[in-house]
Parts: C-alpha cells; structure tokens; sequence
C-alpha cells in the first residue's frame, strides 16, 4: 500500500496540517500509523466524516492498467507509449524517428542508423515512456504542484540539462524564458501562480474537454519550468482526460501547427484548438475501435 505525510493528506483536502494530524492521533483516518514523530497514511484514505467512493474507472483506463502490469505488446498501451512519446518529443525538435522510438520502446536499441543521435533525445524518450506509465498509476490522483514537478524529474533525469547548476530539473525555473517571441510567467512569480492555477482547476469537479484546455494554454503561458514545458503539459491533458472518462488524444504532426495557433488564439477564437485537439481524438478513437476498446 502506498503511504502519504501529513502534509500531502492537508493539501489533496484542503484542511490543516494540524487538522489532519488531530484526525490521526484520534484514530478518525483507518490505517494511518506513526513512524518515529512522522505519520504515514494510506494514499487513498477518506476525509473523516466522508465515505470514500470509488469512480467508475473508463475502460481505456482499465486496459492501459492492464496491459501496462502485463507488459503487453501489439494493444493500446504499446501504441500509446510509442505515439505519444515520439510525437510529443518530436514537436519539440527530438531527431528520433518514429522507429527508432519504437525500437527503443520494444528492444531498448536505436536500430540500424547511418547518422549520429543525440543522447539527449534517447534519454528524454525512454524516460518519457516512464511518465506515460507515470500519469496511468496516477490518473485519478488530484492535479497538484508536487505531480506536476515529478513528470519534469522523470522527463529531465539524466540529460545534459540535469548537470547544469541553474537548471531546476523537478522544480520551478530561476531564469526568465519565452515561447514562440512571447515572455512567461517571471520565475519569481510562477509558485504563486501556479498555485492560483491549479486552485481553479480543482475547484471544478467534473472536467470537460475545455476546462482542460483551458489549463493547458495556461500553463503553456506560464511556462513553469526552465524547458520541458510542452511535453509535460501534453501529458497533464492526456491524465486528465483519463481522469474524467474524455477520450484522450495526441497531437500528432500533422496537427502541429494547428495546435500552435489554437494555443495562440485561444481566449479570442477558442475554436482553433478546440477544433484541433477533436481531430486528433478522432484519430485516438479510431485506433481504440480497431482494438476493439470502448
């Protein structure tokens, strides 16, 4: 079973640390326990007072859990590991082609290559399929600041990047950046920010499609950490949808510079990406069908 501080348990309730160790030392939350001064309490332990009630988990969730324990190849979760993965790290500029992340994925080579590769894109590929699996165990877990930097540590591990002083690989940036010419969040300002952003986002108990673009042209805006933003943004959405039973999607190609401009023009003509990202969940739903998944 997993455990969780004090602290996580105030924050995914909203409620005091003192209150959650008052529930604790009261025997009110089933399971916890103390270890030396410090309590451990079960990840999926209710707020006392509430029953603890489970969703009804999507059948796309279901087979990606699956698959994923089983290690199976040929279905869903083989081909969303290798889709999303190279077409995420593709739009930000990975040399890898689509086999070469597929050999990766399937035999942990790059294949027969005339041409030099980048160590950098092998790292952020291979641990790009480790966020996928990532987001699948953590799908219903709340959208949260300590969630979000640990699909930047897993995505960034290793790099070059890692091994750069100024480079906060797993927390916020400490320089100024920009995407596409336009400046972000100032890093002095992203943790309150952020913080703002995900209280709006978790206020909203069921989430629809737009809801979760909206957050992801937000956070792109912000853009929270040094680099690493779009891949880990993507991956917010494709969690959340899971999250909320919307068929996921990935942004492929072909969609690529749809998707910048709906990014661009969303709050003015917020159907540009809209637009796009049904496009690319009718391409999704088209490989379930053939799966033969729901």
């Amino acid at each position: 079973m997993e455990y969780i501080s004090v602290i996580k348990f105030a924050k995914k309730y909203d409620i005091s640390e003192r209150t959650a160790r008052y529930y604790c030392a009261n025997g009110k939350i089933e399971g916890a326990f103390l270890t030396g001064k410090t309590w451990n309490i079960p990840a999926d332990a209710a707020l006392p007072g509430r029953k603890a009630t489970k969703k009804r988990l999507s059948p796309l969730l279901v087979a990606l859990r699956e698959q994923k324990e089983m290690k199976l190849k040929g279905n869903i979760y083989h081909r969303t590991q290798i889709d999303l993965t190279y077409n995420s790290n593709h739009i930000e500029g990975s040399k890898l082609t689509y086999d070469q992340t597929r050999y990766i994925y399937e035999t942990n080579t790059i294949g027969i290559t005339d041409e030099a590769i980048n160590v950098d894109d092998i790292m952020e590929t291979v641990n790009h399929f480790r966020c996928i699996d990532y987001i699948i165990d953590h799908a219903e877990d709340k959208l949260s600041e300590s969630l979000i930097k640990q699909l930047h540590l897993i995505l960034k591990s290793g790099t070059s990047d890692s091994k750069k002083d100024w480079f906060m690989v797993g927390d916020y940036k400490r320089l100024p950046n920009e995407v596409g010419g336009m400046d972000t969040c100032p890093p002095k300002e992203v943790h309150q920010r952020m913080k703002a952003l995900l209280s709006d986002n978790n206020a909203i108990k069921r989430k629809s499609l737009e809801d979760i673009l909206d957050f992801h042209v937000r956070f792109e805006q912000f853009h929270p950490f040094q680099d690493g933003n779009g891949r880990v943004g993507r991956l917010i959405m494709f969690k959340e949808c899971l999250a909320n039973n919307i068929v996921p999607f990935i942004i492929t190609d072909d969609l690529k510079m749809f998707y910048y401009r709906g990014l661009h023009e969303w709050g003015h003509i917020n159907g540009y990406l809209t637009d796009t990202c049904l496009t690319a969940q009718d391409q999704y739903k088209a490989i379930l069908a053939h799966l033969g998944i729901k």
